[in-house]
C-alpha cells in the first residue's frame, strides 16, 4: 500500500491492530506517526515507543497486550525491526519471533501495535512477513521518484493554500531534489511571504529557496556557460558566505565543462541520446542534454575553457 492509501485509510478512522511501515523516506514515516497519535489516542500516557535495536520483539508484546491505563486504546511504535531484513544485524539478545507470530494470529483489540523497519525492502519470505502482510496494514514508505516530484511539490502547496507558477517547479526541482522535509519547510517560509492564496513565481522561488552548495555551485556553472557574468558573480559571492573553496568550485567547473565538451562530441559523430548517456561514466547532474545541445559554444572554445581551468587546478 502507497504512503497515500495508508494515510487516506488511517483519516477514515479504518485502522487496524497492527501496522507495517518500510522504507527509507523518514518524512512519510513520520507524517504517518503523527497521524496514528492523532487518530489513535486521547490521552498521551497511552503511547509506547521502543528501539528494537535495544528491547525485543517480546518486550513490546508484553506491552501491546496490556489494557491501557487510560483511554480505550494504546499505541505502541517499535522502529529499526531488524528482524525483517534478509540479512539482520546479531545483537546482544534474541528477538523470539515465535512471540509475534502467536500475536498476529489473535491480535488485540485495545492496543495498535506499529511496526517500522527503515529499509528499503523486507525479506516477503518470512513467515512473519507473510503473516504482517496477511493480518495488518503493509505501508511502503520509499523517497518519490523525479518523475513523480512535481506532483508532490504541487499537493504541499496546496495543502498550504497557494500556487506555484510552472516556471517555478524547476527552480524546487532543481535546489531541493526529492528530500521532502525540506521542501515542506520551504514551501511553509514561502507561503508565509505570499500570504493566503498567492502565487509564487520564478523570482519568488529563486529568491526565497535556501541554496544548498552543490546547487549553487552547478547554477554558477550555468551562469558561466550562459555568459551572465552578473549572476556568476553574484553566486560566486554566495558561496564564498557558505565558506566554499575556490578550488573546489574550479574543479566543478572543469568536471561540467569536460562533461559538456564530450557529449557534444559523441553526439556529432552521430551517437544517439541514449546510447550518449551510457557511454559516459558519470551522470549530468544540473545540464540536460537539451540544455547542452542548445549551446553554441564551439569546439575550440570548449578546449580553450577546459585547458584553463585545468591549468588553474594545477597551479
Amino acid at each position: 500500500m502507497s504512503y497515500t492509501e495508508v494515510v487516506q485509510q488511517i483519516k477514515k478512522k479504518n485502522i487496524p491492530e497492527v501496522i507495517l511501515l518500510y522504507g527509507t523516506e523518514n518524512y512519510f514515516i513520520q507524517k504517518i506517526k503523527d497521524l496514528l497519535v492523532k487518530n489513535v489516542l486521547t490521552e498521551e500516557e497511552n503511547l509506547s515507543t521502543y528501539d528494537l535495536m535495544e528491547t525485543s520483539i517480546q518486550e513490546v508484546i508484553a506491552d501491546v497486550e496490556t489494557y491501557p491505563f487510560f483511554g480505550d486504546r494504546k499505541l505502541v511504535i517499535a522502529t529499526n525491526a531488524n528482524f525483517l531484513k534478509a540479512k539482520p544485524e546479531k545483537l546482544p539478545f534474541e528477538h523470539q519471533l515465535s512471540v509475534l507470530e502467536q500475536y498476529l494470529e489473535m491480535p488485540v483489540d485495545y492496543s495498535v501495535l506499529v511496526l517500522i523497519a527503515p529499509y528499503e525492502k523486507i525479506d516477503e519470505r518470512k513467515k512473519v512477513s507473510k503473516q504482517l502482510k496477511k493480518v495488518g496494514l503493509v505501508g511502503e514508505c520509499n523517497p518519490v521518484k523525479e518523475y513523480e516530484l512535481k506532483n508532490w511539490i504541487g499537493n504541499l502547496a496546496k495543502q498550504l493554500n497557494i500556487e506555484i507558477a510552472d516556471e517555478a517547479f524547476e527552480v524546487f526541482e532543481n535546489e531541493i531534489s526529492t528530500d521532502l522535509n525540506i521542501m515542506e519547510k520551504e514551501l511553509e517560509k514561502i507561503a508565509l511571504y505570499v500570504g493566503h492564496g498567492g502565487i509564487v513565481t520564478k523570482e519568488i522561488a529563486e529568491e526565497m529557496v535556501s541554496h544548498t552548495i552543490t546547487s549553487s555551485g552547478l547554477r554558477l556553472v550555468d551562469a558561466v556557460m550562459e555568459g551572465d557574468l552578473g549572476k556568476a558573480i553574484s553566486i560566486y559571492k554566495d558561496l564564498e558566505i557558505m565558506k566554499e573553496e575556490p578550488i573546489a568550485l574550479i574543479g566543478l567547473l572543469a568536471f561540467q565543462f569536460r562533461t559538456i565538451l564530450r557529449v557534444k562530441l559523441l553526439k556529432k559523430k552521430g551517437i544517439i541520446r541514449v546510447k550518449c548517456k551510457n557511454k559516459l561514466v558519470y551522470i549530468l547532474t544540473s545540464l540536460k542534454l537539451p540544455q547542452i545541445e542548445k549551446r553554441n559554444f564551439q569546439k575550440r572554445s570548449w578546449n580553450i575553457l577546459w585547458i584553463s581551468l585545468l591549468k588553474q587546478m594545477l597551479s
